[in-house]
C-alpha cells in the first residue's frame, strides 16, 4: 500500500475536524502542496441552502489562491469514509485548473487505506484556459 505524504495528511486530517457539516455530517477535510513546498488545507462548508456549500478541495485550492498561489503541486482529500473518497465533479475542474494532469491526487479513507491517482486520470480531457484561447 501507497503512503501519503505525511505532511499533506496531516493538515487534511486538522482541517477535517474543523469542517462545518452540520446537516450531512460528513465531514472532510484537503490540503494542497504549493510550488515551494508549503501545505494550504481547507475544509467542507456547508450552509442551510445546500447549494451553496463548499467542497474540502475548493476551500483548499481558494485558500490557496487567495495567498497569492497560481499553481500547485499535488492534494490529499480525506474522509470518513470505508473506502479512499475521489473528489466531486467540481472540485476535479477546480484541481485542473490549478494542478498540472500528472500530479498526484491523494485519496485517504478512514481507516488510513490510502489511494494514489492523479488530475489527468479524475478527469481526462479537461476544460481549461486553453479552450477559451487563454494561456495563463
Amino acid at each position: 500500500m501507497m503512503q501519503p505524504p505525511q505532511d499533506l495528511l496531516d493538515a487534511a486530517q486538522a482541517a477535517q475536524r474543523r469542517a462545518y457539516a452540520p446537516y450531512s455530517r460528513f465531514h472532510v477535510g484537503a490540503a494542497v502542496r504549493l510550488p515551494d513546498g508549503n501545505v494550504v488545507a481547507g475544509a467542507n462548508v456547508e450552509n442551510a441552502s445546500y447549494g451553496l456549500a463548499c467542497c474540502a478541495e475548493r476551500t483548499a485550492v481558494f485558500t490557496a489562491v487567495a495567498q497569492g498561489a497560481r499553481s500547485l503541486r499535488e492534494v490529499l482529500v480525506v474522509a470518513d469514509t470505508d473506502r479512499p473518497v475521489p473528489p466531486c465533479g467540481a472540485c476535479r475542474q477546480v484541481l485542473s485548473e490549478f494542478l498540472p494532469p500528472d500530479a498526484p491526487v491523494w485519496l485517504v479513507g478512514r481507516d488510513g487505506a490510502a489511494a494514489r491517482t492523479t488530475v489527468g486520470e479524475i478527469l481526462p480531457g479537461a476544460f481549461g484556459p486553453g479552450d477559451l484561447g487563454i494561456t495563463p
